[in-house]
Formats: structure tokens, sequence, C-alpha cells
């Protein structure tokens, strides 16, 4: 089962740090699953030998994108990402931001999108949590144009000429 819930992630983590291999982490909130995060994960999976995504629970995603979203349940976006073969495990975390599920599995690499990168980015949010155990940041391509609101937005064009 790639779905694990935190204390089962960090039971496996301990695995994979005594076999030597480097743990890649990213998150999101996965909202509906498009070509984009495909090409990010892979990009992922291959900065290391383990990559594990934490995803925002239904909560957080309603917390960060507003009452309208998630638009699939937590169980089904962890269920799809589970089922791509460059991901090796799966964790739904409560929180607005991954620092705790990050500060407790220490993952060598924390994958971030471009739109973070410097030196015009974002900040990291997770940055100082993850330097502090002594893990790095590393940033994902992106796909112009490919994002779950640039989808939606496509959907809603199509509806209004349907009508």
């Amino acid at each position: 089962m790639k779905i694990l819930d935190r204390a089962a992630l960090v039971d496996h983590r301990r695995e994979w740090r005594q076999q030597g291999r480097v743990v890649v982490w990213t998150n999101g909130c996965f909202d509906l699953l498009h070509v984009g995060h495909v090409a990010s994960l892979q990009a992922a999976k291959a900065m290391g030998d383990v990559l594990v995504v934490g995803i925002n629970s239904d909560a957080s995603v309603t917390a960060i994108k507003g009452p309208s979203r998630p638009i699939l349940t937590q169980q089904e976006r962890a269920t799809l990402l589970a089922a791509l073969e460059c991901v090796d495990a799966v964790h739904v975390f409560d929180e607005l931001t991954p620092v705790k599920a990050l500060t407790e599995i220490e993952p060598e690499i924390h994958c971030k999108g471009a739109e973070y990168a410097p030196p015009h980015g974002r900040a990291v949010p997770e940055r100082a949590a993850v330097e502090a155990y002594g893990g790095r940041v590393a940033y994902l391509p992106l796909i112009a144009g490919v994002s779950t609101s640039e989808i939606l937005q496509r959907i809603s064009r199509s509806m209004s000429r349907a009508a």
C-alpha cells in the first residue's frame, strides 16, 4: 500500500535511511491530476531513490483554494497519485504547509515548483525547516498553461459554449 499515515511513513523512512536511499518529497493539492503534475513528479523522482508525495487534506485545500475546492476528495487524489509508477508513497497532511511532516520525515530533497525558484520566485515557507535538518530545496519545471485553475477555466468555457 502506497498511501501511508504519518506513523507508517516515519517507519518506512527509517528503513530507507538504513538502506542509504535518497528520499525526495514534493507536495501539493493535486486537485485535478494533469500532465504538468506528472512531469513534475517524474522530475522529482529522478532526483533520488524514493519519491514521497504529500497532499493537502480536503480541509486544508478548502482553506487554501476556497469553498469550491477540492474537486476530488483526498482519498481520490491519493489513489490517483499512488497509481503512478514514479510515486513510491503518498501522505495526506492536514496542515496548510508540510513543515510538520518534513521535520518528522526529513527527506534529503524537498521539491517545489519553478514558481518558487530564486531569484524572483515566491518564498518557500518550508525552507528553514528543511535546511535545519540538513535537507535541500530543489525546483521542478512547470509546463506553461497547464494548471488545475487553467483546466477549470477550459471546462467552464466549454460548458458556456455548449449551453
